[in-house]
C-alpha cells in the first residue's frame, strides 16, 4: 500500500470566477504529510526500505523533510534531516514530531546538503527533495489519478522550486499520452532558476536566491526539469512575493485550504492568468501544500515583501 492518499480534484467556483477560466485544483495539500512530496518520497523510501536500507538521510527546507520524516516513522526506520538555518521554527517541529532527527546546518539548502552526503553510511540512503528518478515516478501519480477520474486538462499549472513537481507533471502527462497540454511553471522573482534557464537555453544557476517562497528557493532546478522545458510545450512565468502571499489569503478564504506561499505561486497565476494561459479553457492547478506556513507568518510577510 502507498504511503500518498489519492487526493481530491474539484471544480473550483471562486478561482473560475475570478479568472473567467474553467479551474480544477488537484488539492495534493491534503497529503497525510501536508505536501505533494509524500507521492515521490514514499515511493523512494519503499524502495530504499525493501533494499535493505535502515536510515534516510535527507536535506530540505521544509516539506521534503516531513515528507521523508513521515514515511520513516511508518516504515519504522530511523531518519535525519538536515535543514538551512533559514528553516522556520514550525518546519523544524513538524519534523520532529514524526520522530526523526533534525539537524541545523548552513545558511542555504545546498549546504545543508553537502553536510546530509557526509552523513551517509552503508546502511543509509539518501532521499534527495527534487532530484531523482524514483520522486518523479512517484509524483506522476497525480496525473494519473487525474487521467483515470474522466477529467482532460487543456493546461496545468505548477509550482517550480528544484523542479521535481515540474518533472513529475511532465512525467505523468506522457505517460497518459498528453504530450500536447501544456504546462505553466511559476516560479518567484526572487528564484526564478528555471525562467534564467529557459532564457538562456542552458542548465544554468543563480547566484543567490531571495523569496519568501522558501520552497522555491533553489538556485539551480533539476536537470531533467531544465530538458522537459525543452522538450515538451512549458510556459514560465514569474509573480512576485506579494502576489504569492495574497493569493494564500485569498485561497484560505476561497477554498478554506492554507497553504503556502510556493503553492500560492501557481495560485497567483490562477487568479490573475496571463494572456496566454487565457488561450486555454479548462485548467488544473496543482495545489501543492505546504505545511509549515501559518496565516500569522503570511500575514507579518505581506508588510514586509
Amino acid at each position: 500500500m502507498s504511503l500518498h492518499i489519492e487526493t481530491p480534484l474539484l471544480a473550483s467556483r471562486p478561482l473560475s470566477l475570478a479568472s473567467g477560466l474553467d479551474i480544477w485544483l488537484k488539492l495534493d495539500a491534503l497529503q497525510p504529510s501536508g505536501s505533494f512530496k509524500l507521492r515521490g518520497i514514499g515511493l523512494a523510501c519503499e524502495t530504499y526500505a525493501s533494499q535493505g536500507k535502515r536510515r534516510f538521510v535527507s536535506s530540505s527546507g521544509g516539506n521534503a523533510g516531513i515528507a521523508v520524516a513521515y514515511a520513516g516513522r511508518s516504515l519504522g526506520l530511523a531518519v535525519t534531516v538536515v535543514v538551512p538555518e533559514t528553516t522556520t521554527e514550525r518546519a523544524k517541529q513538524l519534523i520532529r514530531q514524526e520522530q526523526a532527527e533534525v539537524i541545523v546546518h548552513g545558511k542555504a539548502w545546498h549546504e545543508a546538503n553537502a553536510l546530509a552526503l557526509s552523513l551517509l553510511g552503508d546502511d543509509d540512503a539518501y532521499i534527495h527533495p527534487f532530484d531523482d528518478p524514483l520522486l518523479w515516478q512517484g509524483h506522476a501519480s497525480m496525473i494519473d489519478e487525474v487521467a483515470i477520474s474522466g477529467f482532460k486538462p487543456d493546461a496545468v499549472v505548477v509550482a517550480v522550486g528544484g523542479g521535481g513537481l515540474l518533472s513529475g507533471v511532465c512525467e505523468g502527462l506522457a505517460r497518459n499520452g498528453w504530450n500536447q497540454v501544456p504546462v505553466f511553471a511559476v516560479e518567484t522573482a526572487g528564484a526564478a532558476s528555471l525562467a534564467a534557464a529557459m532564457a538562456q537555453k542552458a542548465w544554468v544557476a543563480l547566484d543567490s536566491v531571495q523569496t519568501v517562497a522558501t520552497s522555491l528557493a533553489a538556485k539551480q532546478v533539476c536537470k531533467r526539469a531544465f530538458e522537459w522545458s525543452q522538450e515538451r510545450v512549458v510556459y514560465s512565468h514569474v509573480v512576485s512575493d506579494q502576489d504569492a502571499l495574497d493569493a494564500c489569503e485569498r485561497f484560505l478564504s476561497d477554498q478554506r485550504i492554507l497553504v503556502e506561499p510556493a503553492c500560492g505561486a501557481a495560485l497567483a497565476l490562477a487568479y490573475a492568468p496571463s494572456e496566454t494561459l487565457k488561450r486555454y479553457s479548462r485548467v488544473l492547478v496543482v495545489v501543492c501544500g505546504g505545511v509549515t506556513a501559518t496565516i500569522d507568518q503570511i500575514r507579518q510577510w505581506r508588510t514586509t515583501a
